[in-house]
C-alpha cells in the first residue's frame, strides 16, 4: 500500500483550517471535521473496549464472540472517516449495517426483553461499552448534522445508528457472560 503520510506535521492547519483529500479547505469547526473527528473519538474507545474484551476473554470465554464481532467495526469506521474526508469515496455498503443487524438480532434473543432501563455499570467492560455506545450516538448526531448541510450516503448514516444499537445489547451481552446483574434505574423516591 505504500506510505501515506510521509510527514506528521505540516503546519498549514495553524490559522484553523484542515485540508480534505478532494483538496478543499475548511474550517476545524466545519460539520465535516466535527463528524470526522467524533468518529476518530468513538473508534479510539472501541479500540479500548477491544483491548479489554481481548483479556477479559481469558476468563469469559464467551467475550471472544463479542470481540470478533466488534473487531471488523472499527475498520468500517475507519472508511466511513475516509467517505467524509474524501465526499467522492464510497466503501461502507449496506451489507454492513445487515452484518450489524444480523448480531443484534442474534444478542438480543440471547439477552431476552429490556423490561427496565439499565444504567451503564456493573463491570469496567459493560460501562466501556456504554461509553461506546454514547459516543456512537454522538457521532450520529455529527452526521445528521452535516447531512443537513451536505447530503452523505444512506449507508454510512444507517451504520452509525444501527452500531450505536449494536453497542447497548453489546454491554447486555457482557454483563450476561461475565455473570454480571445489569445496573437497573431506579425512580427517585417521591417526598
Amino acid at each position: 500500500m505504500g506510505f501515506r503520510l510521509s510527514k506528521i506535521y505540516t503546519r498549514t492547519g495553524d490559522k484553523g483550517e484542515t485540508g480534505l483529500a478532494d483538496g478543499r479547505r475548511v474550517g476545524k469547526d466545519h460539520p465535516r471535521i466535527e463528524a470526522i473527528g467524533e468518529l476518530d473519538t468513538l473508534n479510539s474507545q472501541l479500540g479500548l473496549l477491544l483491548a479489554e474484551l481481548d483479556e477479559a476473554a481469558a476468563t469469559w470465554p464467551g467475550l471472544k464472540e463479542v470481540s470478533e464481532v466488534l473487531n471488523p467495526c472499527q475498520h468500517r469506521l475507519f472508511d466511513l472517516g475516509g467517505e467524509l474526508a474524501m465526499p467522492e469515496y464510497q466503501a461502507l455498503q449496506q451489507v454492513e449495517v445487515q452484518r450489524l443487524e444480523a448480531a443484534i438480532d442474534s444478542w438480543n434473543e440471547e439477552v431476552g426483553p429490556l423490561e427496565n432501563f439499565i444504567l451503564p455499570g456493573g463491570s469496567r467492560l459493560i460501562a466501556q461499552a456504554h461509553i461506546c455506545r454514547s459516543l456512537a450516538r454522538s457521532s450520529e448526531r455529527r452526521c445528521q448534522h452535516l447531512n443537513a448541510v451536505e447530503p452523505l450516503r444512506a449507508e454510512g448514516l444507517a451504520y452509525v445508528n444501527r452500531l450505536s444499537d449494536l453497542l447497548f445489547v453489546a454491554a447486555r451481552v457482557i454483563a450476561k457472560r461475565q455473570g454480571i446483574d445489569e445496573v437497573l434505574w431506579k425512580a427517585a423516591e417521591k417526598p
